[in-house]
């Protein structure tokens, strides 16, 4: 589901957001990395990941309304 942009601050947020709050419940950062973007229209970006966890080619693909498929387009060579 799209979201509003966030603060690039939030890159390294961890912990809980209390309930009754926006966003409320556990963050976890899962994954470190980089990634380089190959593609972007209105409705496709293609990147590659470069991270501890995901590695290779991905897309997300903007299939309705606000939704957003992300799919994994090729591994890591």
């Amino acid at each position: 589901m799209e979201v509003e942009d966030h603060p690039v601050d939030y890159i390294t947020f961890h912990g809980t957001i209390p309930k009754g709050e926006y966003g409320a419940g556990t963050v976890k950062i899962w994954d470190k990395g980089t990634f380089e973007l190959k593609t972007r229209t209105d409705r496709l970006y293609e990147f590659w990941l470069k991270g501890k966890r995901l590695k290779g080619k991905y897309a997300l693909v903007r299939f309705k309304d606000r939704n957003w498929l992300m799919l994994k387009t090729k591994t890591d060579d």
